[in-house]
């Protein structure tokens, strides 16, 4: 990723570099990856280490002349990844999202475990890991335990969000605190009056909650009640708890009042910024790292504020990571050691300094953070907000049996008619179980 994003940045690209993107269902079996050990095409005796990401072409070759190896990008492709996966013929390096994907993967043992790398390794320490790092742990049962499987680039608190003071003012509201969050019905009510109509067509959206994903904003609104969307076992979700029918309710007004794109109402632009950007969103959830895109606009940058992440009352304050995303070694890469030296460099070198300065993000190495920008007046303010949220840092432990797109896809499928007929939540929760139990009982089946 540019530390200098532009508003020409593609959604896609950026939400897959910056907050994480799902993988799709099942495995298929085809295409290998080309891996050479004795040296390039050129034959100059050079490494070949092969890589699905998003990384862009500057990236690699900084890369590839730090490391003197040769790296085979492959672009990141949900059924190429499960192909490579099924035939045994990995990428050495994958990039992914830990909060998502971690139990998933592990739980079929299709990832490597790193302990013993991280232990003899000067570069990434496990003591300066960052919390974070624990999305990429799973102890068979939970996450945030046992093994290492990967590690975050960088990260944010994604149930933050961002302001835009102009149309504060123009609607002649208070700001948000910089360290008190707001309930989750306060940022509603603030939403549905920041939001403006012309003709019935809404011209300027008063809260944007969904940009980085539907099921992630119910696992943490649910949380922040004091519940939690899956059981125990990981085996189930359960949308009928009062704690989740809290969030489902929450989100059904938020799609009703149509004051921000929802899963039944999509933004045409396709992600937050191009519209935040517009002076066409008011509020924007997202997590630290929109800052770095805010910030190569003077003009939005002069008018944005940060603010903690909002809580839904009953829990304890919570502020999560819905990415993560990073990379991890599968299990079968054939170039285990050169993808290690690729994650010295990658979160511990350059690449990783340069990251931590551009401020698209919390570096995920604790010696890293006083590298965190400060020199603008939106740079000092997202910093001190961002130090004042750490301590509310938790993990929110994704099911292993099923993969969150499938999930997602649920929610995609059930709620847009749910939402336009005014379906009780009560009904939608059945449904919902109903239909993501049955995906989640049919991956259970695949895990040992």
């Amino acid at each position: 990723m540019s530390n200098s994003p532009t508003g020409s940045l593609d959604r896609r690209r950026f939400l897959a570099v910056s907050a994480g993107t799902a993988l799709a269902a099942a495995a298929l079996p085809g295409c290998a990856a080309s891996v050479d050990d004795g040296g390039d095409s050129a034959g100059n005796g050079k490494t070949t280490l092969t890589i699905m990401s998003t990384m862009a072409d500057p990236d690699i070759k900084a890369a590839e002349k730090a490391l003197g190896m040769k790296i085979n990008l492959l672009t990141q492709d949900t059924t190429k990844l499960n192909a490579l996966l099924a035939s045994k013929n990995p990428p050495d390096v994958v990039q992914g999202s830990g909060a998502l994907e971690t139990p998933y993967f592990a739980a079929r043992g299709l990832m490597a475990e790193l302990d013993s790398y991280f232990a003899k390794s000067s570069v990434l320490k496990p003591s300066d890991l960052d919390p974070v790092n624990d999305l990429w742990r799973f102890d068979g049962k939970k996450q945030g335990a046992g093994p290492r499987y990967g590690m975050a680039k960088d990260y944010s608190q994604d149930g933050m969000f961002w302001y835009r003071t102009d149309m504060f003012d123009a609607a002649k509201l208070d700001y948000p605190s910089e360290t008190q969050p707001l309930s989750c019905d306060e940022w509603l009510d603030m939403a549905k009056r920041l939001t403006r109509r012309r003709l019935g067509k809404v011209k300027v959206y008063g809260l944007g909650a969904t940009g980085l994903g539907n099921f992630v904003l119910l696992m943490n609104m649910t949380a922040s009640a004091g519940g939690s969307l899956f059981a125990e076992d990981l085996a189930s979700v359960d949308f009928s708890s009062p704690e989740a029918l809290k969030a489902l309710n929450w989100y059904m007004e938020y799609a009703r009042a149509n004051i921000g794109p929802s899963v039944a109402n999509p933004n045409p632009d396709g992600w937050d910024w191009p519209t935040y950007q517009a002076g066409r969103m008011a509020m924007a959830c997202d997590g630290y790292w929109f800052g770095g895109v805010i910030g190569g606009d003077a003009k939005a940058a002069k008018v944005s504020r940060f603010a903690p992440a909002p809580q839904m009352g009953g829990g304890k304050r919570v502020s999560p990571c819905f990415g993560a995303t990073g990379y991890w070694i599968p299990k079968d890469a054939k170039n285990k050691e050169a993808a290690w030296k690729f994650f010295e460099y990658f979160f511990g070198g350059k690449a990783a300094q340069d990251r931590a300065t551009g401020g698209v993000g919390i570096p995920s190495l604790k010696s890293l953070r006083p590298k965190m920008p400060q020199a603008t007046a939106l740079q000092k303010q997202a910093f001190q907000v961002q130090q004042q949220e750490l301590p509310y840092f938790s993990v929110l432990t994704f099911t292993p049996y099923v993969q969150s797109a499938a999930l997602e896809g649920v929610l995609g499928k059930v709620l847009p008619g749910a939402i336009r007929s005014g379906t009780s939540a009560g009904k939608v929760a059945d449904l919902l179980n109903s239909q993501m139990n049955s995906q989640i009982a049919e991956g259970k089946e695949h895990v040992g």
